[in-house]
């Protein structure tokens, strides 16, 4: 199961020749227009690409926009069941310009207040019932600030989880860092660790970043704490556990990191499903989403090969 806030991703993709007569701005050319599913949805996609079964629970608007989001669902064969349609909020759109292969400029349209009442109870009436109707082995809270994951429903996720033994993954925002207490895995980046600790550690040096890790682990109660460092690669601490494991990131040619979080904790949730050990979530979710980089804009990762790459590298 995946909660959290979707996205409609569109891109405008074209050529840069000239300087605007207007404004000292490129001019893009456009070329191409293409639409992908972002936010919650990029993750779901993930884990199908993967050979898993999503199950998305999310709210957007009653747009044409959700109509467009609701297309591409369907397109990439992902079940729609779990997203409740609100007349009160927008469908968060983005809108990302790419001038000869470069991301020139992004503009949002979105709503970011919390639920409504009547969109938290549904919300909460949707996950119990998926819970209780179909096998959920594992949760995944992809928070982006969209207003989607409040305190209060991610507190009622997690205490429903627990009582189903199901373990939860989360990659959180700054607005509710420490309502995630208790998760199986927690997901960082190192901005998001030091906001989370209201900047009480400014080492970043491997060492100095596992000082951090291991005192967010003790303010949150998390099985795993697994901070992503961007080019540096991935740290991950298991709980009770006074060392831990750091994965340097691979050398890349990359075009676009849109969507490598999403890669990285979809591949780390299965391998908590598959109950694998710290240093392979580490290492395998740190190889996903430096491939994902790869590629312009959020686009799933490739299973197969990932699976090439994990054997050239680990088991050759």
């Amino acid at each position: 199961m995946v909660i959290g806030d979707i996205m409609l991703d569109i891109y405008l993709k074209g050529k840069v020749e000239r300087i605007s007569p207007e404004a000292p701005v490129p001019i893009v050319s456009v070329k191409e227009r293409f639409s992908r599913l972002g936010g919650a949805a990029n993750v779901a996609q993930n884990i199908k690409s993967l050979g898993a079964e999503p199950v998305l629970c999310a709210v957007c608007g009653n747009d044409s926009k959700a109509d467009d989001f609701f297309i591409l669902m369907k397109n990439h064969n992902l079940p729609t069941a779990g997203i409740i349609r609100s007349n009160e909020r927008i469908t968060t759109t983005k809108y990302r310009i790419i001038g000869n292969n470069t991301q020139m400029l992004r503009v949002d349209s979105e709503d970011t207040f919390d639920l409504t009442n009547e969109e938290f109870s549904m919300m909460i009436s949707n996950i119990k019932h998926i819970i209780e109707t179909e096998k959920i082995d594992g949760v995944i809270l992809q928070d982006y600030n969209k207003g989607v994951l409040t305190e209060s429903l991610i507190v009622n996720v997690i205490e429903l989880a627990a009582k189903n033994n199901i373990p939860i993954a989360v990659d959180p925002k700054k607005n509710n860092f420490m309502a995630y207490k208790n998760v199986t895995l927690f997901k960082p980046n190192l901005k998001e660790l030091r906001e989370g600790l209201n900047g009480n550690f400014s080492d970043d040096t491997i060492e100095g970043i596992f000082t951090g890790v291991k005192a967010l682990q003790e303010k949150l109660c998390c099985k795993y704490v697994m901070a992503t460092l961007s080019e540096r690669g991935i740290l991950i601490k298991e709980n009770g556990n006074e060392k831990y494991d750091y994965i340097p990131a691979f050398l890349r040619r990359i075009a676009d990191v849109s969507g490598a979080g999403d890669t990285v904790l979809s591949v780390a949730m299965l391998c908590l499903v598959c109950k694998q050990d710290a240093y392979i979530i580490a290492a395998l979710s740190n190889l996903a989403g430096g491939l994902v980089c790869e590629e312009i804009g959020a686009v799933p990762i490739d299973r197969q090969r990932l699976l090439a790459e994990t054997e050239k590298l680990y088991l050759i």
